[in-house]
């Protein structure tokens, strides 16, 4: 087993024995499932215009090369610098560079899920820079040296009295747990940080080929005001957000916001297409766009599992997932949690190392449901698992995997193991959870169903 596999045994085992936690989790998931389903009614066909981005998005990623030529070519007609990068360091690097060039302090920075996927904050940090987050949960988790709990609501998995009691251990000052004052505390701490930045660092939910733009969304106006204070701009974007056409937005603005918060559409949506031109008032000087590959053109290798690429980053099968609820996004240990997460970090950070993610499922289907770009997510959990069994497994793991499949071929051994199994259940009894059980993995949890006395086969045989 490996390493990041034990880790999210015991985290998963931490966190579902809090029932507490557990419970403040599925209310918030409840409340946002009724916002959503009540934004869902008004569209005329929700079904419709998920089969329409799925199908925007097949094209999108299967011409993703061509896009991506007209994206940058587009962006650096009005002076955007464009970089491309082809995996973590690759990208890090190249911001490192350039705030050093720019001899930078202090970096304020939107929220980013791809800055967290390369670790960029702490690069930064590392290097002598103040990275401060402006997003509100995020800019809660950092306090906290947290990652985010959830793609969308970073700090979804704390109360307010929790947030209270680190605003004023942080930033000495929290007047009350009501979110108006505590939002205030925050923002007074946000305008002085915008004012001393050298540099606005955000990401980008779109980009759109035809005309060269990014498309930000947001609730809070942070972005906007990370992007028109600071000299310089940059933003990190993977290389699957590109969309081909502006109209395209027209479906994907309202769809992100139902799927992702439940709402009509977010508050605050913003599209750049290049530094400050002549004769605009605010804006960057310099705006730098960091197209990330890392590892995702690998996944768009796969003609089994390319759809995952169509994600848009909305967290509706995190909301569902019955795992996810229990677990919470923490146990996962790495950037993106819930069934999208274990579909593609097996391919961003390698198969072996991360194939209990995609184990970590109950299969319900649920992720695949609610996804708006209808990804086969529970299909694809399915085929990590066979891709794991087909890959190099562990000796001992690949030697269960031939016992069973020898026996589950051979209709000699099967009748033979459920006899040896019905003979051998009432002796499971006496040993079970504890050291001595062969199933405590299983039946620490749960029940082990007991074998039928006659099998269906047997019954079917032996009929009148």
């Amino acid at each position: 087993m490996s390493a990041n596999a034990t880790q999210f045994q015991a985290a998963a085992q931490r966190v579902t024995a809090n029932v507490d936690h557990r419970r403040f989790i599925r209310q918030a998931l409840g409340n946002y499932e009724i916002a959503r389903d009540l934004r869902k009614a008004s569209f005329q066909s929700w079904e419709s215009a998920r089969q329409t981005a799925a199908t925007t998005k097949w094209e999108a990623i299967n011409h993703l090369d061509t896009h991506l030529r007209e994206l940058a070519a587009k962006l650096e007609a009005r002076g955007t610098k464009v970089h491309w990068a082809g995996n973590g360091g690759q990208a890090r690097d190249i911001i490192l560079d350039l705030v050093r060039r720019k001899k930078a302090h202090t970096i304020i920075k939107s929220k980013s899920m791809t800055s967290e996927e390369i670790h960029l904050n702490e690069a930064l940090e590392k290097a002598g820079f103040e990275v401060v987050e402006s997003d509100l949960g995020e800019f809660i988790v950092q306090l906290r040296h947290e990652a985010p709990y959830h793609i969308v609501f970073p700090s979804m998995h704390l109360k307010r009295g929790e947030i209270r009691d680190l605003f004023q251990r942080e930033l000495g000052d929290a007047p009350s747990d009501s979110p108006e004052a505590l939002t205030l505390v925050a923002r007074r701490v946000m305008r002085h940080k915008y004012i001393q930045a050298d540099v606005g660092f955000t990401g980008g939910n779109f980009a759109v080929a035809e005309t060269g733009m990014i498309s930000i969304t947001e609730n809070e106006g942070n972005a906007r005001l990370t992007a028109a204070l600071p000299k310089t701009m940059v933003t990190l974007i993977g290389i699957e957000k590109v969309l081909p056409k502006l109209a395209d937005l027209a479906l994907f603005l309202p769809m992100l916001a139902t799927a992702g918060a439940g709402q009509t559409l977010t508050g605050y949506n913003t599209l750049y297409g290049g530094p400050r031109q002549p004769g605009e008032v605010d804006g960057p000087e310099e705006w730098h766009v960091v197209l990330l590959d890392n590892r995702r053109t690998e996944l768009l290798a796969d003609p089994e599992q390319r759809d995952a690429l169509h994600c848009i980053r909305c967290g509706a099968c995190l909301n569902v997932c019955p795992i996810f609820r229990n677990v919470g996004g923490h146990t996962y240990g790495t950037t993106y949690s819930g069934p999208v997460g274990s579909v593609i970090t097996p391919h961003l950070r390698g198969l072996q190392d991360w194939k209990h993610l995609s184990n970590a499922s109950t299969l319900c289907g649920a992720c695949t449901e609610a996804c708006p770009v209808k990804i086969d997510l529970h299909h694809h959990l399915l085929q990590n698992r066979r891709n794991a069994i087909t890959g190099k497994p562990a000796f001992f793991e690949r030697l269960g995997y031939k016992l069973f499949s020898i026996i589950a071929n051979d209709p000699t051994f099967w009748s033979l193991a459920k006899k040896l199994g019905r003979l051998t259940q009432p002796l499971h009894a006496l040993v079970k959870g504890t050291a001595l059980d062969p199933a405590r993995a299983w039946t620490k949890t749960r029940d082990l169903p007991p074998i039928a006395p006659v099998s269906f086969k047997e019954w079917w045989w032996n009929r009148p």
